[in-house]
């Protein structure tokens, strides 16, 4: 079983990245995810997170996730508002950050897993017009391995549909052949 723990802020589509993510994973490759939203101070510019559960069996419990084993960061602002990334990280926990420029001096960077990194807005800007890096940071994750970009696409596509779904799947595309490791 897989956890992942996604950051943001409202408005970035934290929750939506969860709920296409759980589709590409489920739908796109056969195997089973739960995405759990978490409602609450969901407003632009708050901190907002999703859980997302993964496993090659069925998912028995409903749960947020406590232990992740990726964490997705969508805006690093998310640090300075008082949200502790690491939370519950293990030595193997993967970190998965849009930035643009590697994020040395942020507490995630060392005593945890590999830390991938993409400017996922500046993607987004440039492909989308708008500052929401959900698309793009799936992107980003998909180069993590767990799941196959492919399958990250066909899950926005279906979502977004027409010509939103295309510039969502190029968005994508373009954050994955651009991320960076640490």
């Amino acid at each position: 079983m897989l956890q992942l723990k996604l950051y943001g802020l409202g408005g970035q589509g934290v929750v939506t990245a969860a709920k296409v993510l759980a589709s590409a994973i489920a739908i796109q490759e056969g195997r089973y995810a739960q995405a759990v939203p978490a409602y609450g101070h969901e407003r632009r510019g708050a901190p907002v997170y999703a859980d997302l559960i993964v496993d090659d069996e069925p998912i028995l419990v409903k749960s947020f996730v406590y232990q992740p084993d990726y964490v997705l960061i969508f805006d690093l602002a998310v640090i300075e508002k008082g949200v502790n990334v690491t939370e519950g990280a293990h030595k193997n926990t993967c970190f998965v950050a849009n930035s643009d420029k590697a994020p040395i001096e942020y507490p995630f960077s060392q005593g945890f897993g590999p830390v991938y990194y993409a400017d996922a807005t500046k993607i987004a800007l440039e492909v989308l017009n708008i500052e929401i890096p959900n698309s793009a940071m799936l992107g980003a994750f998909a180069a993590t391995g767990v799941v196959k970009i492919d399958s990250v696409c066909a899950a926005l596509q279906e979502f977004f549909q027409g010509k939103a779904g295309d510039k969502n799947v190029e968005a994508a595309r373009r954050c994955y052949t651009s991320i960076q490791r640490l």
